[in-house]
């Protein structure tokens, strides 16, 4: 680390960590016993993106990344799936649709093919779409397999252990978003706003009321008649929207590719060699991970190359500080706004209390004297995460500013909602398959 640039970073520490003396003297108050704040220690790594080291400090040590372990599992599902690949979820009755009366006499039956990111706006476009053909009421159960998810969960951390009971959850949540009686003030807003953001009337509102109830068969069968597939928008922006909300049910998206210690494996045989062992517990971040600050820049390195191979730049899959809506933004605010706005694309990490607290940076950074990849991290940070994050945010500004200023980067569009660019395929075209639609006419 250059001097001037360790004084620099030094000085801006100990400013945060200062107490405020002033506002102890107007309370009146003689405060003897309350000690600042240290900030936590911070370990990091930056190279040129020739690959010229900028700077290090622990750079090979063992930290836990946090969710920064999300880019690991982007770059997976990218190489794996490929950026365009979308999950086909396939609606069918079992049993027969009387149009003149509004009736699938029998069950509405789902089959699930993984999808990460379907929430009450892609049912939406289910129950309009059963709408269309002509029902409006169930007289039978919605029936989902174990591959339909809906809503969130909080990745492992929230997921119901029971299979059967996370199972016959999401067929709840999906018999109450299709039933406009059922709707909470939340989902009438959703629809409220997905309706005017796609050109769509407010009214009349989509609804399908399903009267036998919500129930899990692990594989629906018995005379089936499909009615249509709702296919989700593209892998790539699905894991931008993950990226930026830190979501961990970005295990979702793993889990149609395989365990964590593939994963784990992925990286090891990828990342630069060195004394930090890789491991990946899980897909999110949550839980006891370990990569190197040295390894993620690598990983970093690693993902955009896949991202670029195969036509997609990393703003379209990590946010943008004062682009994307997220973590980066809400943790970051000085770098989120005027004049370092838009310089920096990038992931964060936070673990509150797992390892003894962590906060995470990890990303590229646009700089009048050229782009920089870097990961900076506070270990041991439980108690003190936003110290840590104010901490963080000093070393990039200074590490901006040693660099000339920041240099702005094209954003991405705006970020969508999870039915942004889903699609409702009817049974014809969906009963030649996925090869065959691309062409079809597709209902929004």
């Amino acid at each position: 680390m250059t001097s001037k640039f360790a004084v620099a970073w030094l000085a801006a520490v100990v400013f945060i960590a200062a107490p405020a003396h002033g506002a102890a003297a107007k309370s009146g108050k003689r405060r003897t016993n309350r000690k600042p704040v240290p900030a936590p220690e911070l370990v990091w790594y930056v190279e040129t993106i020739q690959g010229d080291v900028v700077d290090a400090r622990s750079q090979d040590l063992a930290i836990n990344p946090a969710s920064v372990v999300k880019i690991a599992t982007s770059w997976w599902a990218l190489e794996t799936l490929g950026p365009d690949h979308r999950f086909t979820t396939r609606f069918a009755a079992r049993g027969s649709i009387d149009p003149s009366h509004g009736l699938l006499k029998g069950d509405l039956i789902v089959h699930g093919d993984g999808d990460p990111d379907f929430q009450a706006e892609n049912a939406f476009l289910v129950a309009q779409a059963l709408n269309r053909i002509g029902v409006r009421r169930v007289t039978g159960m919605v029936v989902v397999d174990d591959t339909f998810w809906m809503g969130w969960e909080n990745g492992s951390q929230g997921k119901n252990p029971d299979p059967v009971k996370r199972a016959t959850q999401m067929a709840g949540r999906l018999r109450q978003a299709l039933d406009v009686r059922r709707w909470s003030r939340a989902t009438r807003q959703a629809w409220y706003e997905h309706a005017t953001k796609n050109g769509t009337p407010r009214s009349p509102l989509p609804s399908v009321e399903v009267m036998g109830g919500a129930r899990y068969e692990p594989s629906p069968a018995g005379g089936e008649m499909v009615l249509f597939e709702h296919r989700s928008k593209p892998l790539a922006e699905t894991l931008r929207r993950f990226n930026a909300f830190s979501n961990n049910d970005i295990e979702r998206v793993a889990a149609s590719i395989g365990p964590a210690s593939e994963l784990s494996v992925l990286l090891a045989d990828r990342l630069v060699p060195g004394t930090t062992p890789v491991l990946i517990q899980t897909a999110s971040g949550l839980g006891e991970n370990r990569l190197s600050p040295r390894q993620i820049v690598a990983m970093l390195r690693g993902f955009r190359t896949a991202a670029a191979e195969r036509g997609v730049e990393i703003e379209h899959l990590l946010p943008v500080a004062g682009c994307d809506p997220g973590t980066v933004n809400a943790s970051f605010p000085r770098l989120s706004s005027p004049p370092f706005a838009t310089s920096l694309v990038a992931k964060t990490g936070t673990l509150t209390s797992t390892d003894g607290g962590i906060t995470v940076l990890a990303g590229f950074l646009n700089t009048a004297q050229g782009e920089v990849v870097f990961c900076v991290a506070a270990p041991r940070a439980a108690g003190r995460i936003r110290l840590a994050r104010r901490t963080e945010e000093t070393f990039v500004v200074n590490l901006l500013n040693k660099r000339g200023g920041a240099a702005p980067r094209t954003c991405a569009p705006p970020l969508g909602s999870s039915a942004g660019d889903a699609a409702i395929v009817s049974a014809s075209v969906a009963s030649v398959g996925a090869a065959g639609a691309a062409g079809a006419a597709a209902h929004r």
